[in-house]
């Protein structure tokens, strides 16, 4: 396996002290750090081959080209699509989330149908769905979540039923932690004759997707969440589906035929990629995936699930910390959502940050969690592979130092 704890020297911005402190950046569920290899690709294409994308012949167009499009293969690997013509790129989940309820939802979805999520989602998974059932007159259901943080599979087998048109859920909950049971809820809702949408935003940079096998029909996530830059991200749909479906986007570059009074459409991917794409920010995102797949997508899902082991049970024995989703280590993954009693999480998170470690505080784009936790707001500290044992001791250093301090009525 690859010493993780020299893959840190990859990382520029984490050698830094902020408020006189070495940083521990522990917000990778938000986004995460860019290593040396991916900054030296965007840097590359701009001094070297910018130019558009599949409008010009001269030598510079072409490479942007090449190098675009050999992005899209890259991640059709990673994911195992089918082919690229699968692969769209987007901005990032929420956008391509936003295609789905606007295209595919505003053909396929009618008056009386179901739309089914669960209390978990992020909001980019949860307003799209709800703007739809208004338009349609659809019905938005939600699935409930156990104590411990799963979904209550029994209950998910008597939501999911022939006025189901779509099933959409995360991979991995930005907030609880658990891993979905998305292969087991595909089948449900192919049963029913509904899509399988996933949010992947949680998942794909941190343990080996293959929609195929997922059997998704839909599959979404962001550039930014791993090692990738900002502005960038991938839409993935079965060809039947995406054939079937409208372009939300209308200009250059998705045009076949534009005349006075109609037009038609590139074939797939492109039809759905109006305007000058993010080329850079797609070059890089392959770029990102050559710099995962040399390290292993699996190794880093291994080197993670040992700094859970490794730091949950820690937290757990601090008086007065709660804990949001799963408490078995083997059911958490690196997002971890807690609460300390009597500290207000955004008062935990700057007293945090004032000893150098950088968690997350607030709803986390998750409200309707919030609200069915029974809270205003969670701290969350979320690990990725660069991340060390050493990090995970500074983070219970400063809350049990925090704790103190607001015990004694020092802060």
């Amino acid at each position: 396996m690859k010493d993780f704890s020299s893959l840190r020297n990859d990382f520029p911005i984490l050698f830094q002290d902020v408020n006189d402190e070495p940083l521990v950046y522990l917000d990778n569920a938000a986004t995460t750090q860019k290593p040396t290899q991916v900054l030296d690709v965007l840097r590359y294409y701009y001094e070297h081959d910018n130019a558009n994308v599949h409008r010009g012949v001269h030598t510079l167009a072409e490479r942007a080209t090449k190098d675009y499009e050999a992005s899209r293969e890259k991640v059709r690997k990673f994911i195992n699509a089918g082919e690229t013509a699968e692969v769209l790129f987007t901005r990032g989940t929420t956008t391509g989330l936003n295609w789905l309820a606007r295209s595919y939802g505003d053909a396929f979805v009618k008056e009386g149908d179901e739309i089914v999520i669960s209390y978990m989602e992020h909001h980019s998974n949860i307003i799209p769905w709800q703007q739809l059932a208004d338009r349609k007159g659809a019905t938005l259901r939600y699935l409930s979540i156990t104590d411990e943080g799963h979904l209550d599979m029994e209950e998910v087998e008597k939501v999911i039923n022939k006025k189901t048109a779509i099933v959409s859920l995360a991979h991995v909950s930005n907030v609880l932690g658990v891993v979905n049971p998305i292969k087991e809820i595909a089948q449900l809702a192919h049963a029913n004759d509904a899509v399988m949408i996933v949010d992947g935003a949680q998942s794909t940079p941190h343990m080996k997707v293959d929609v195929q096998d997922l059997d998704a029909d839909f599959f979404a996530f962001s550039g930014h969440k791993m090692c990738g830059p900002t502005g960038i991200g991938v839409l993935y749909g079965k060809r039947k589906y995406l054939d079937a479906m409208e372009p939300v986007e209308f200009g250059g570059e998705m045009i076949d035929f534009v005349n006075l009074f109609d037009s038609t459409w590139k074939e797939l991917p492109w039809k759905f990629e109006a305007g000058t794409p993010n080329i850079a920010g797609a070059i890089a995102l392959g770029g990102a995936i050559d710099y995962l797949n040399e390290i292993g997508i699996e190794n880093i899902h291994q080197y993670e699930q040992e700094l859970v082991d490794y730091v949950l049970p820690k937290l757990q024995n601090i008086e007065g910390v709660t804990i949001y989703g799963p408490q078995d280590v083997a059911s958490h993954t690196g997002v971890i959502a807690f609460n300390i009693d009597g500290v207000h999480p955004h008062d935990l998170a700057t007293a945090l940050d004032m000893e150098g470690v950088a968690v997350r505080a607030g709803h986390h784009c998750a409200q309707p969690l919030m609200k069915y936790l029974n809270v205003p707001a969670t701290a969350r500290a979320s690990f990725y592979f660069y991340n060390t044992k050493a990090d995970a001791d500074r983070l219970i250093f400063a809350i049990e130092a925090t704790k103190e301090f607001f015990k004694d009525g020092l802060i």
